[in-house]
């Protein structure tokens, strides 16, 4: 009986994944299947570590909601917004006062907005380390490794959150102003024109630095980079993948998109999944697509990355196609994971064998120690006798041959490479 709760408890502590019964066969085979798995089979620590999350964006929370409460009330609070033929005292000129207004409450809103970033980027820095984890299929601990992300990609966080923040602000204000000049009417046709042309490439400049920012997200914390490598990588992987990335950020922020929806069941809907999962599962939708970008664009051509971490049949690993039978298959993929054991990859003669070693007496003379000697060496020459003997066997030869297969495919990778004159070179050191 304490045997049997002493195992219950280490497979609690210990996750599924270390248990005996957890067959990593059944792993999915692609990430869309990865990441219904995780959502389902890991429901609970979405919701953990969202929590964890929304703890440091409550102060950026409360600054939007204050700034939205604001705006709508200066409709109550000037004459603009009501009837100006009753009422007193009467405003002589009121045009571009409510640009003004926006001009103004704006300006300070996502002004505090870049000030309590700062604070955000230490729930983005756990929650992305935790969620990263997940897609990896790795035991999580989730207040543990939430820490641990924050001491490991705070760095990365802040950098993404401030640059976002602050390009947000400059493209917010700038456009404002534009609104401002036109509606104040001392504006030429042809200024008019620029202005709003240069408020266009704001808005395109804006969702390029989103994008980006999405990727920053990504490769903080899977590689590590310099702030200047990890600006340019970020602006080639969002450019090179602009479809996929409109998509899938699409669906990373598709909660927050409820808010949208100008009806109150939709608004508490949005507040309910916000809190619940919003956060961890935007981080889930994206670091799952952004493993599939790595590991089909980057992972391969870097010496001793791991493709296809979470998933099933990926990275030399033998599939169902392969026409083996399931056990063949696992037996050999664990092999492969484990990597390759001098204690498995040659013969080893059993210690049931009539050979003697000379013991040495309790007063011996130099004879004795010859003897011993030559015991030995017979003993070092029967065993690579043995070795010599079995080498070939059938066991030693398919064991070694996987490796080696795999081995010689990484040398005709890099002679491919080599080759190239221009090698693509997407991370920087």
């Amino acid at each position: 009986m304490a045997q049997q709760k002493q195992g219950f408890i280490a497979r609690l502590l210990e996750g599924k994944e270390k248990s005996e019964e957890y067959a990593r066969s059944t792993l999915p085979t692609n990430r869309w299947q990865l990441f219904w798995d995780i959502f389902k089979g890991n429901f609970g620590k979405m919701v953990k570590v969202n929590l964890l999350i929304i703890i440091f964006f409550i102060p950026l929370l409360l600054v939007l909601i204050m700034g939205s409460m604001l705006s709508s009330n200066y409709g109550l609070l000037y004459p603009f917004g009501s009837n100006l033929g009753v009422g007193y005292p009467a405003v002589p000129n009121q045009q571009g006062l409510v640009e003004m207004l926006t001009l103004q409450t704006e300006a300070v809103t996502y002004g505090l907005v870049v000030l309590t970033s700062v604070i955000a980027a230490v729930g983005l820095a756990g929650g992305m380390y935790v969620v990263r984890n997940m897609v990896w299929t790795e035991c999580i601990f989730v207040a543990n490794d939430f820490w641990k992300g924050v001491k490991l990609n705070f760095k990365n966080a802040l950098q993404t959150a401030l640059l976002f923040s602050v390009v947000f602000f400059i493209v917010n204000t700038t456009s404002n102003m534009t609104e401002l000049a036109r509606a104040s009417g001392a504006l030429s046709t042809g200024e008019t024109v620029l202005l709003t042309i240069s408020q266009v490439l704001s808005y395109v400049l804006l969702v390029l630095i989103g994008m980006m920012s999405l990727w920053m997200i990504a490769l903080g914390v899977n590689y590590e980079q310099k702030f200047t490598v990890l600006i340019k990588n970020a602006f080639l992987i969002a450019v090179g993948t602009f479809p996929q990335t409109i998509f899938f950020g699409a669906i990373a922020i598709a909660p927050f998109l409820l808010f949208l929806i100008q009806s109150e069941f939709f608004i508490v809907a949005a507040v309910i999944v916000v809190i619940l999962f919003g956060f961890s599962f935007g981080l889930l939708v994206w670091l799952d697509f952004a493993q599939w970008v790595f590991d089909k664009y980057i992972n391969p051509k870097i010496v001793g990355a791991k493709v296809g971490r979470g998933i099933y049949g990926k990275g030399g690993v033998p599939t169902a196609e392969s026409g083996e039978s399931a056990a063949s298959i696992e037996y050999q993929r664990v092999i492969l994971a484990a990597g390759k054991s001098q204690l498995v990859a040659r013969p080893i003669k059993p210690l049931d064998d009539d050979v003697e070693i000379y013991e040495l007496p309790t007063a011996f003379t130099r004879e004795d120690l010859k003897r011993l000697r030559a015991s030995k060496q017979f003993v070092a020459e029967d065993t690579e006798a043995y070795v010599e003997a079995h080498k070939n066997d059938a066991r030693y030869v398919e064991y070694n041959k996987q490796f080696e297969e795999r081995e010689r495919a990484l040398q005709e990778e890099e002679s491919k490479k080599k080759k190239k004159r221009k090698p693509p070179k997407l991370l920087g050191s």
